[in-house]
């Protein structure tokens, strides 16, 4: 980039700083939400409260399988499209 096109652009500045720093903000979001060890603690608790009595069978079934489709969706993100 040659200093006058980087000088005409420098208006441009602040523009290129919000997006690097939404982009960031973006990234880390997704890691978060693609994070496979909260899906996993929930469905370990999950099992803990079916066996100390404190949920019935039908609750556990159906929390169950609402985490692993969770887990089924990070999964598939993790592997990528056309895997």
């Amino acid at each position: 980039m040659g200093l006058l096109t980087h000088l005409a652009t420098l208006p441009l500045a602040p523009v290129r700083g919000v997006a690097w720093v939404v982009e960031r903000v973006v990234d880390a979001a997704e890691r978060e939400y693609y994070d496979p060890a909260p899906v996993e603690r929930e469905l370990a608790e999950l099992e803990r409260k079916l066996l100390a009595g404190e949920i019935d069978e039908e609750t556990f079934d159906r929390r169950e399988d609402e985490l692993l489709d969770r887990l089924d969706e990070i999964r598939a993100h993790i592997r990528g499209p056309g895997v």
